[in-house]
């Protein structure tokens, strides 16, 4: 998928997260978060299952309320400004919120109407072939493989050229040339200037497409490291599984 050199234009970084806590019940998910994330950065999120990862994600794309922090994408507050801040914004999840009874192409030019996408059917096409989906353009969603699923919901991602992308897990799923792709698109994102944070729990995927590695855990960044090419050659400062 190709990345477009466009961006907003704001100071600071791309994507801040400021003392972002959150509870379900009487259990502390996140207990103050703080991480930034400059334009033509990756960053990699690991953290345990039930750290928090996916909660920290979908607070940043304004799809779940902090009970406090403050959030700014492109130095908009994404905690205030509500649809209009979103737009800067690629999220896709464990769930691609696709429409399985639509065809690709018909879920995208849905999305396409939502964001008021300028020549939508071109922009479509683009996506499509970028994601290896123009053959499968009239399928039904529900008829695609999980991999192809996922790589939709990349498009769909990316359809409305935001500034920041955030990816949870994003190879999972995915073949091993599909995973390749995906790495090199993040590397042509990163060099457009774009950012984009993400979760995984591969090690060895998560050091091979990261500027920076975070550790989330009991709460908090705990740990916030820039990745060398050394790293990656050698297996990166967390060896550990993840």
């Amino acid at each position: 998928m190709r990345a477009t050199p466009e961006l907003p234009d704001a100071g600071g970084p791309a994507i801040v997260a400021a003392g972002i806590r959150k509870d379900y019940g009487d259990r502390a998910v996140l207990r103050g978060v703080d991480l930034t994330v400059g334009w033509g950065e990756i960053a990699v999120l690991f953290g345990a299952n039930g750290a928090g990862k996916t909660t920290l994600l979908r607070i940043l794309a304004g799809l779940t309320r902090a009970d406090a922090g403050t959030t700014h994408i492109a130095g908009r507050p994404m905690h205030r400004r509500g649809h209009r801040a979103r737009r800067l914004v690629g999220f896709a999840g464990h769930q691609t919120m696709l429409y399985s009874d639509l065809t690709c192409r018909e879920n995208l030019a849905f999305y396409a109407r939502l964001y008021g996408i300028r020549y939508a059917g071109r922009r479509i096409e683009e996506v499509l072939a970028q994601a290896n989906l123009s053959d499968r353009a009239n399928r039904r969603v529900r008829t695609l493989s999980h991999g192809m699923q996922k790589r939709l919901a990349m498009a769909r991602a990316v359809l409305h050229e935001p500034a920041a992308l955030l990816l949870d897990e994003p190879e999972s799923g995915l073949d091993a040339e599909s995973v390749a792709a995906l790495g090199r698109f993040l590397r042509d994102w990163a060099a457009s200037g774009r950012a984009a944070l993400l979760t995984t729990h591969s090690a060895e995927v998560g050091l091979a497409w990261a500027d920076r590695s975070l550790m989330l855990a009991g709460g908090r960044i705990e740990s916030d490291v820039a990745v060398s090419d050394g790293d990656r050659a050698e297996g990166g400062w967390y060896n550990e599984p993840v």
